[in-house]
C-alpha cells in the first residue's frame, strides 16, 4: 500500500502510471498493465451471461458463481459503451429467454394469484446462468431495480437500433409495466440493490421509472397495440401514468434513499449514471450527499450502518454463512458492526468518474476533467497488489478491516468482481473520450 498525494495506491506497479493529468499515450500504458494482469478480462458464458465473480471452485460456497440480473446489466452496459453491441444484445436476449421461461411469476402477481409480499413468489433475480433455472434457495427476490435494469437495457438497445424484436420480446416486455403497477413500484417495499431489509427506496423507484421511460420512447410513432398482455394494451398514456407515479415519489424522497431511516446510499449514483433519470439538481444533491457521507480512503461505503463485510466479518461468520439471505435477519448481522468500520466498495468511484466525464464532454470545463481524473485514480488505487492471494492487478468488490485490532483494510473474498471490472472499464473509456475531445 502506497499513499500518493493523500490517495491510497494498493499496487506499487501502478504508482508510476497514475498521474494527475493524462495523455492518450498515458492511458495506453495503463491499458498494457490491464492486459498483462487480466484486470478487465471478463468471464463470459457461452449464452452471454456472466457470473458475479470469476468462476473458481472455492467461490461455489459464496454463490457468486450464479448470475444476478442487476450485475449482468451493469456489465452489458459496459459492453455497449465499449462498442460491443453484439455482446450486449446476446446477453439481453438470454435474459429475455430466462424471464420468458418463468413468466408465470409476473402473471401470477399481476392476476393476484401469488402473494407479492412473499419474495419467493416474485420473479427471481438470481439464478443458474447455465441452465436458466431458478435456484431453490430462499432469497430476497423482491427487487424492482433488477427488473427495471433489464427492461431499461433492452429498450436502450432497441432505441439505438441495435436490438431486433421477435414475438416473445413483445409478450414478456408487456408484462413488466403491468407487474410494476401490480406491486405499486412507487411505494413498494423491496430489497433493492443490496438485497436487504425491505423498504421504499429511491434507487429502485428510479430504476423502474427509467425503464418505463425507455419503453415509452420506443413506442413513439409505433402502433398503439404493439405491446399487449393479459388483455391489456401497453400504451404511451399508460406508461406516462406509471412514470408520473415514480417521478412524484422521487421528488419527495431525493436526494435520500429511504427517508427518514436511510439518507445517503451509493445505489443512488446509478440514477445519475447509467440511468440518467435524476434531474440535474437532484443529481448534484445525490453526488454531494454520497461523497460527503460515504467516501473513505479505500472506497465508498454503500451506506452508513452497513454490516456486510464489516470489520472482523470472517471472524464472526463461517464461510457458508457470509453471503446468505440476511433480508429477514438484519438485526443480528448489524450487531457485528462497529460504528465507522463499514466496508468500502470499489464499484462506486468509477461511476463518479464517469459522471464527471460525461459532464466534461458537455461542458468542456477543466474542473470536471480534474474530478473525473481524481475518481478514476481512486479506482486504479483499489486494484490489488502484488502478492495478493487471489491475484495481482484485480478488481475487488470491497475493502474491509480483516482484524479490528490491526485496523488494516484488505480486499474481501470476491475478487475479481465482474461488476467492478465493468465500471472501471467504462470509466477508462470515458477518460479516453475526454482526452480525445
Amino acid at each position: 500500500m502506497i499513499r500518493m498525494n493523500d490517495m491510497i495506491i494498493n499496487n506499487a506497479s501502478l504508482r508510476k502510471l497514475i498521474k494527475s493529468t493524462y495523455t492518450l499515450p498515458d492511458l495506453e500504458e495503463l491499458n498494457k498493465f490491464f492486459r498483462a494482469h487480466d484486470t478487465l478480462k471478463l468471464v463470459i458464458k457461452d449464452n452471454g451471461l456472466y457470473p458475479a465473480v470469476t468462476t473458481e471452485e472455492k467461490e461455489s460456497i459464496s454463490g457468486y458463481t450464479n448470475t444476478w440480473v442487476r450485475d449482468t446489466i451493469m456489465i452489458t452496459n459496459y459492453q455497449y459503451e465499449n462498442g460491443n453491441s453484439n455482446a450486449a444484445v446476446k446477453t439481453v436476449e438470454t435474459l429475455r429467454d430466462y424471464f420468458y421461461k418463468h413468466r408465470f411469476r409476473f402473471e401470477n402477481i399481476i392476476k393476484g394469484k401469488a402473494d407479492k409480499d412473499d419474495p419467493m413468489q416474485r420473479p427471481h433475480i438470481r439464478f443458474n446462468g447455465d441452465s436458466l433455472e431458478e435456484i431453490n434457495q430462499k432469497w430476497a427476490h423482491a427487487q424492482n431495480d433488477a427488473l427495471g435494469y433489464f427492461l431499461w437495457m433492452l429498450f436502450k438497445l432497441a432505441n439505438a437500433n441495435k436490438y431486433t424484436f421477435i414475438g416473445k420480446d413483445y409478450e414478456i416486455c408487456s408484462l413488466f409495466p403491468l407487474y410494476f403497477e401490480a406491486v405499486e413500484y412507487w411505494q413498494d417495499k423491496d430489497s433493492g440493490h443490496w438485497e436487504e431489509a425491505r423498504k421504499i427506496e429511491s434507487s429502485s423507484i428510479g430504476t423502474a421509472a427509467a425503464a418505463l421511460k425507455e419503453m415509452k420512447k420506443f413506442l413513439e410513432n409505433r402502433p398503439a397495440n404493439l405491446f399487449t398482455a393479459l388483455n391489456r394494451d401497453i400504451t404511451a398514456d399508460y406508461l406516462d401514468f406509471l412514470i408520473d407515479k415514480g417521478k412524484k415519489q422521487l421528488q419527495a424522497f431525493l436526494p435520500d434513499e429511504s427517508p427518514p431511516a436511510r439518507k445517503a446510499d451509493g445505489a443512488l449514483l446509478f440514477l445519475i449514471y447509467p440511468l440518467q433519470v435524476a434531474e440535474a439538481e437532484q443529481a448534484q444533491k445525490i453526488l454531494n450527499s454520497v461523497l460527503s457521507n460515504l467516501k473513505g480512503d479505500y472506497g465508498i461505503k454503500r451506506y452508513i450502518g452497513d454490516s456486510y463485510w464489516c470489520a472482523d466479518y470472517k471472524n464472526f461468520l463461517k464461510e457458508e454463512d457470509r453471503t446468505v439471505d440476511f433480508s429477514d435477519d438484519m438485526e443480528n448481522r448489524d450487531k457485528m458492526l462497529q460504528p465507522g468500520k463499514e466496508a468500502q466498495w470499489c464499484i462506486f468511484d468509477p461511476i463518479v468518474s464517469i459522471i464527471y466525464g460525461k459532464r466534461y464532454l458537455e461542458s468542456n470545463d477543466p474542473e470536471d476533467l480534474t474530478w473525473q481524473t481524481y475518481y478514476f485514480n481512486r479506482s486504479l488505487g483499489q486494484i490489488t497488489s502484488r502478492g495478493f492471494y487471489l491475484g495481482e492487478g484485480k478488481c475487488p468488490e470491497a475493502y474491509y478491516i480483516e482484524d479490528s485490532t490491526q485496523g488494516i483494510y484488505v480486499p474481501n473474498d470476491h475478487v475479481p468482481l465482474t461488476w467492478t471490472q465493468a465500471n472501471l472499464g467504462t470509466a477508462f473509456n470515458y477518460m479516453r473520450r475526454s482526452l480525445a475531445s
